[in-house]
């Protein structure tokens, strides 16, 4: 039996959980605050995004837009460069891109209208309805008329980002201190990466209060940040008269920026952002689930804001497709969706973190040179292995072995071969196997998952819920599969 979901927003989240339910035959309400496209950051895409990209129908649409194909990333820090190949660690179908997120936030909520989604943009919603605990409903404005509007849902997905209306009204985030970050960033024409950088990949550059980043964009265009602790960035804006000449500074006092930007000619119009950590008490509840931004944001490190909104876009029509189709109770999908979301937030978290508080105890930021290296005399960079150099560096990525090896994805491949259903293409093959895997685990009875390489490459961890043995099923439909009564 049909049903009628309300998602509030139209960024990654909302539009992939759109479309995802449209396809599966929901009636979707889409309402949107801003009109598309518009501006938004976070422009170096996750290759694990390009499966689910695949999976609601937007792959060839995305493929099109001519955005910079990113193979990988390179880290400086200090005295060394760890060179993240992902086709050289995980195969040649994991990649993603540097997109233009007006542009390809766009492509993606155009995708939900295609797959069925009822969308209407320039909707400030005013608050959700709760009939006791549930939600129940929404109130918004028209945007033809300014009239209050209300209408009845029988499940609520709030993807409204930052603005968060669901936790607005339940008063539920936490934020974290210990990512109270400020970024400053703008954009260049021309430009180019360290040498040993992946194609297309993100150069990230140790500072010894912050850190940068510089990401080719499509048409030779570079976007150019610089990130540090919100204190830091107040020292350093009251020696600039303006934020463009304490950009340009920025720039300039970093040997290995200003040599990428040498040749490149600086577009006016600087952008800075306050992006503060936090994290929801929950992250669903009796007919609403909270995805994207609106359940925690993290940091921009690792480049880790659009893979958890797809993600959990994703987990979230999952949830409610497997609880309209009786798959599971809605106390069990709701405590699906917690336990994954959480988790994947968790180890990102833990991921992050595992950087910052090298730092602990110093009023520097990130400090990466004088923590993490030692002082040398030459200005020589060592080149390191990328996989071992990562796992090395950020506490908590010991299953790098496995993902490299693929252990588990060779399971899952001869599973797929034998029943005849391992699909052409490779971005949702890579899908099926991880979901393949999960149920391979959940049959297994695998008491705990470790910590998987997300945003790397989807990972049967993410899709597997050890505690309830409860995991993600692709085929007929997206559902929740249990391994045990």
């Amino acid at each position: 039996m049909s049903k009628k979901v309300l998602v509030i927003g139209g960024g990654p989240a909302g539009s992939t959980a759109a479309s995802l339910l449209s396809k599966a035959g929901m009636s979707v309400k889409l309402l949107e605050r801003e009109t598309f496209p518009r501006y938004h950051i976070g422009e170096s895409i996750a290759s694990s995004c390009r499966t689910i990209i695949d999976l609601v129908g937007a792959l060839e649409e995305v493929d099109s837009r001519g955005y910079t194909v990113k193979n990988g990333v390179l880290l400086r820090w200090g005295n060394e460069d760890w060179a993240i190949d992902w086709p050289k660690i995980f195969g040649p179908d994991v990649r993603s891109w540097q997109v233009d997120r007006d542009d390809f936030d766009h492509v993606l909520l155009n995708n939900a209208v295609k797959q069925g989604a009822d969308v209407t943009q320039g909707v400030t919603v005013k608050r959700v309805l709760f009939d006791g605990d549930r939600a129940a409903g929404a109130e918004w404005l028209d945007p033809d008329t300014g009239e209050l509007v209300s209408e009845e849902f029988d499940y609520v997905i709030d993807a409204s980002g930052r603005a968060g209306v669901v936790s607005k009204h339940l008063k539920n985030r936490r934020p974290h201190e210990i990512f109270r970050n400020v970024a400053i960033w703008g954009y260049w024409e021309g430009g180019s990466l360290l040498p040993s950088s992946p194609t297309g990949g993100i150069n990230v550059v140790s500072a010894k209060d912050g850190w940068y980043w510089v990401i080719p964009l499509r048409g030779d265009r570079y976007s150019v940040g610089f990130v540090c602790h919100q204190d830091r960035f107040l020292e350093r804006r009251r020696e600039h008269d303006d934020l463009e000449g304490m950009l340009a500074a920025l720039v300039e006092e970093s040997p290995t920026v200003r040599d990428l930007m040498a040749n490149g000619v600086y577009q006016p119009g600087v952008r800075v952002e306050q992006d503060f950590s936090y994290v929801a008490d929950s992250f669903h509840g009796p007919g609403y689930y909270l995805a994207g931004d609106a359940a925690c944001f993290l940091d921009p490190l690792l480049s880790t804001g659009v893979h958890l909104a797809l993600y959990s876009g994703m987990l979230a029509a999952t949830s409610v497709l497997a609880t309209v189709n009786e798959d599971v109770t809605e106390v069990e999908a709701g405590a699906f969706y917690e336990s994954l979301y959480r988790n994947a937030y968790q180890r990102l978290f833990t991921l992050v973190s595992g950087v910052y508080q090298q730092q602990a105890g110093k009023a520097a930021y990130f400090g990466l040179a004088d923590a993490m290296t030692p002082e040398r005399a030459t200005t020589e960079y060592k080149q390191v292995d990328g996989a071992v150099a990562f796992a090395e560096l950020v506490a908590g990525l010991a299953d790098i072995h496995d993902a490299v090896t693929g252990t588990h994805e060779d399971r899952a491949h001869q599973a797929h071969a034998e029943a005849g259903a391992l699909p052409e293409d490779n971005s949702v093959r890579q899908l099926l196997t991880a979901a393949e895997n999960a149920r391979l685990m959940a049959a297994a009875g695998t008491p705990s998952a470790p910590v998987s390489e997300a945003p790397g490459k989807m990972d049967a961890h993410d899709l597997f819920d050890p505690a309830t043995g409860l995991y993600l099923v692709t085929s007929p439909t997206l559902g929740i599969g249990r391994s045990r009564p």
